[in-house]
Formats: C-alpha cells, structure tokens, sequence
C-alpha cells in the first residue's frame, strides 16, 4: 500500500482532527460530492469535524490503490460505521487524491456507492 495514503488513512481512522491536520494546507482542496468544493486547511478540519460527530463510530479500511502519476492516486475504500442513533451500515468509497512534493493534500475527492446512508 502507497505509504502516504496508509499514513493518511491510520490519521483519518484516529479521528483526531490534530493529526490529520498536517495533511492540510491553506490550497488543500476537498470535493465529496453532492455538496461543493471546500478549501483550506480551515474549511476542511471543520468539515471532519462535522462528519466526525455525525457518528458514533466509524472506520476506512483500504482495499486497492492505482498510483496515476504525479503523486494523484485513486483508491477504494471500504467504509463501516453507525451514524448516530442508526444502525450500523457499509459502504464503499472511491477517492481521488493528490499530494504535493511535502506530502500534503492538495486535491481530495470521495465518490460513495450507496448514499442512501446518509438521507
């Protein structure tokens, strides 16, 4: 597994926002669709945030990663967790994701099987 997604995605599983708050910079575009495009390391610590407290519990396990070329990759993830006061469910996710020469996210995009979950 590429190391820098394995390392983003043990962060992002910690649901710490103060780990996964060296991924971000000011550029750091993020788009999970149907809403719109955020940007800003701001912007999107708050938006985890969001999500974060929208859920009792919930984990991202990694199955398949296709590098693109220049530090953009493509991966599929599997999603299991409970948002509050409903029952457990799964899913999976497509992301595109970009990395600067840092290491830091510029570019990070979800793309959900079932958004039934979420209604």
């Amino acid at each position: 597994m590429n190391c820098k997604i394995s390392h983003f995605m043990q962060d992002l599983n910690s649901l710490n926002l103060q780990e996964l708050e060296k991924w971000f910079t000011d550029e750091t575009v993020i788009w999970i669709p149907p809403a719109k495009e955020i940007s800003g390391k701001t912007r999107v610590l708050a938006l985890f945030r969001a999500i974060f407290r929208r859920y009792e519990k919930i984990e991202w396990n990694v199955s398949e990663i296709f590098n693109l070329g220049d530090d953009k990759y493509f991966y599929l993830t599997d999603s299991l967790g409970n948002l509050l006061g409903r029952d457990s469910y799964r899913n999976q996710i497509c992301t595109v994701i970009q990395f600067s020469e840092s290491g830091k996210i510029l570019y990070l995009s979800d793309y959900f099987k079932d958004t039934e979950s979420f209604n």
